[in-house]
Formats: structure tokens, C-alpha cells, sequence
């Protein structure tokens, strides 16, 4: 596992430490590490601070994109695929996709290289979260039902 992704795991780790859903993302430009972020939704109550948004926000405005690289330790979700695709990411790496599918045919329709390295920590990560705490997943996919609240 490259420095990145071991990077953005720890995100996630530290997002689990915090009470919040184990997703973590890092943005890397130059080979250098320009922001990073997990996921907040339970920590700061909000509804869109995907691990991803809260990586771009931690990077601040930066200007382009293009030249960046997106690591994710799960396949992002659509909300998180439209700012790649809005700020013209070209390149995502994700951790895992068995967990949640995610966009990904969405970002590589509008040209983002995805590659899904499949890593048995980062599903593990979520299989772990998932059985403790269900509704905190699916109210983050957007799936809570009356049966799942």
C-alpha cells in the first residue's frame, strides 16, 4: 500500500475515533499530500461532509485540479463524484468498492482514470462500522427507511 492510501486510512481511523463513519480521503498534488479529511456527518452534524467534501474544503481553493489525485478509501459516492467531476479531478484511487459501489462509472463517464485497489483493511474497516452501527450507514448512503430508523 502506497503512502497515500495509508494516509487517508488513518483519516479514517481517526474519523472512527471521533464517533463518526470510517471513510477518509487525502488529495495529492505533486507527490506531496495538499489536503486531507474523513468523514463528518456524525461529528458536525452536517448532511454533506463526506469524507472527499471535507478533504477538498481542508485544501482549500487551490485553483486547478487536473494535476491532483484523489484518494478515497471507499469509491466515492455520487455527491463526492460530482466534485471530482466539478472541479476537474482526473484521477481517483479508492480503497474498496465491495462495501458501496458507489459512481464510479459516473466519474469515468466524464473522464476520471478510477482505480479500486481492493484492500482487504479499508473493507474491513467498514464491515466492522456497518455491524455496529447500521443506521449511521445507511442514513450516510442515503438509504434510511422507516424500518431502518
Amino acid at each position: 500500500m502506497d503512502e497515500f492510501m495509508a494516509a487517508a486510512i488513518a483519516e479514517a481511523e481517526q474519523g472512527l475515533k471521533e464517533g463518526g463513519i470510517p471513510i477518509g480521503s487525502v488529495l495529492v498534488r505533486n507527490g506531496q499530500i495538499i489536503g486531507r479529511g474523513h468523514n463528518q456527518r456524525v461529528q458536525r452534524g452536517s448532511p454533506i461532509l463526506h469524507a472527499e467534501i471535507d478533504c477538498l474544503a481542508n485544501a482549500g481553493r487551490i485553483g486547478r485540479y487536473d494535476d491532483t489525485v484523489l484518494y478515497s478509501t471507499l469509491m466515492p459516492c455520487y455527491l463526492c463524484a460530482g466534485a471530482v467531476v466539478q472541479f476537474g479531478i482526473k484521477k481517483v484511487i479508492a480503497g474498496e468498492s465491495q462495501t458501496f459501489a458507489g459512481a464510479r462509472e459516473f466519474m469515468e463517464a466524464h473522464g476520471v482514470e478510477v482505480i479500486d485497489l481492493n484492500l482487504e483493511r479499508c473493507q474491513q474497516l467498514m464491515r466492522d462500522f456497518i455491524a455496529q452501527y447500521p443506521q449511521l450507514w445507511f442514513e450516510d448512503i442515503g438509504e434510511l427507511t422507516p424500518e431502518r430508523e
